[in-house]
């Protein structure tokens, strides 16, 4: 019963711990810190250059909204084949007057056209375009600041991993010494057969152990590679060897995160930057129901020049210069329901602006409370390795000397392993969570 106990406290240890390598498949690469893959997730990674190309695509739409402030300019010119001019002096039935004209003829010139007010449509645009674009830029601080966190949880996951390959290599060697002691014990006939079996046992299940989570180490290497931007199968290590800094993390209180939140965050940013797009597109709207006025210009060549009496087979030129003024009256009941639909949307911005605001600020709530409690999980975890490192001493000695059962034993051993395992898990959950925090208040 005791044997079958043991091996599914191993069976659990495995559930408890996600994928990554150890330092034997990495000497080939130059281990990288946390900040160095950050810089080359910045550059590589797919997603950021999706959103750098929005950004850029909206920058291009403002300098296509200017465009419509300059004039209109068009030239053109036909070339055509002139029937018979007949002019019905006494009415169609008459017999007409042949005026002589040319068979064919051209004309060529030009048109110019020039706004001058059109309710400010063309400006409030120009100014919609670069709300827009500022919109882009903070979905892409946003989604930068996403990447950022996804690549902190994949590489904390491979340096969980790589810890726990270590905890496990070491605690093989450690068995098999064991083992040959206890070997050596039963041919002394001081220990039973059976505590050589469950040494063996326990140091299969360590090394099946071994065996899953260095194919984990891999998968979590894949998976960092792909959130960096490189190929898959690229070599990949991490300074998984260095200590934890936990001074920095325990600065600051939520009121702080709280402080910096709405004027930092680019989730919040972006509902405002909402709020004003749709109270300019209500402008917007409105500005259908004002006068169009527009500065005009055009000269034409024709040939021949039939146009006004005296008729003529000669080369003519004429043009116009004015100012056009244009209502729409149409636009006074037909805008009625556009200008209503588009106050829905801008009421609707800011009832979902009040909505991030407090979804925000409950997510700051949780990322700091998660914080707070891997701060209290590694005090646990530290105090378990000091209580767990003496018991197994003791027990060890008390086997040693056939006071204590070999279950015993194992068991205190698989109970310290486990608390290095807690330890390491708590030690990078600190790290994930306040690397949430940052994310989340926008200064990750």
């Amino acid at each position: 019963m005791q044997r079958y106990k043991t091996t599914r406290i191993l069976s659990i240890l495995l559930l408890l711990f996600p994928y990554s390598i150890h330092a034997q498949y990495t000497e080939k690469a130059e281990p990288l810190s946390l900040e160095e893959i950050w810089k080359v997730a910045e550059m590589n990674n797919r997603q950021l250059k999706l959103s750098d190309l929005n950004h850029q695509q909206s920058k291009i739409e403002i300098l296509e909204a200017k465009d419509h402030l300059l004039p209109e300019l068009s030239v053109g010119g036909d070339v055509k084949l002139n029937s018979k001019f007949l002019i019905y002096d006494n009415g169609l039935f008459s017999s007409p007057q042949d005026v002589p004209v040319k068979g064919y003829g051209y004309g060529v010139g030009y048109n110019l056209n020039i706004n001058l007010y059109n309710g400010g449509k063309d400006k409030r645009n120009i100014d919609m375009k670069r709300e827009e674009e500022k919109r882009k830029q903070y979905e892409a601080d946003l989604q930068k600041h996403s990447v950022k966190y996804n690549t902190a949880v994949a590489y904390f996951d491979l340096y969980k991993l790589l810890h726990f390959y270590d905890f496990l290599h070491a605690e093989i060697d450690a068995e098999k010494k064991q083992l040959n002691l206890i070997e050596s014990l039963h041919k002394n006939g001081t220990v039973l057969k059976s505590d050589v079996l469950r040494t063996s046992m326990k140091l299969s299940q360590l090394e099946l152990s071994l065996s899953d989570v260095t194919k984990k180490i891999e998968i979590a290497k894949q998976h960092l590679n792909i959130l960096m931007g490189r190929e898959i199968d690229t070599e990949l290590a991490i300074k998984y060897r260095d200590i934890i800094e936990l001074n920095a993390i325990t600065d600051g209180d939520y009121n702080d995160y709280i402080d910096i939140v709405f004027n930092k965050s680019p989730a919040y940013k972006m509902v405002n930057s909402d709020i004003k797009w749709s109270e300019l597109n209500v402008k917007q709207m409105k500005a259908t129901r004002l006068p169009k006025v527009s500065l005009y210009a055009n000269y034409n060549y024709n040939y021949p020049q039939i146009s006004f009496y005296p008729y003529s087979n000669d080369l003519w030129g004429f043009g116009q210069t004015g100012i056009k003024l244009q209502y729409s009256i149409d636009n006074l009941y037909k805008s009625k329901h556009t200008i209503a639909h588009a106050q829905v949307v801008s009421s609707q911005a800011k009832e979902k602006a009040e909505m991030k605001k407090d979804e925000i600020a409950l997510q700051v709530k949780e990322a700091y409370l998660q914080q707070q409690q891997a701060l209290e999980s590694v005090e646990t975890a530290e105090k378990n390795i000091i209580r767990t490192t003496e018991t197994v001493r003791v027990i060890r000695s008390s086997y040693l000397n056939q006071e204590s059962l070999l279950t015993d034993l194992l068991e205190a051993e698989n109970a310290l392993l486990e608390a290095k395992f807690n330890l390491t898990t708590a030690q990078t959950n600190i790290r994930i969570a306040h690397v949430r925090l940052l994310a989340i208040v926008g200064i990750l």
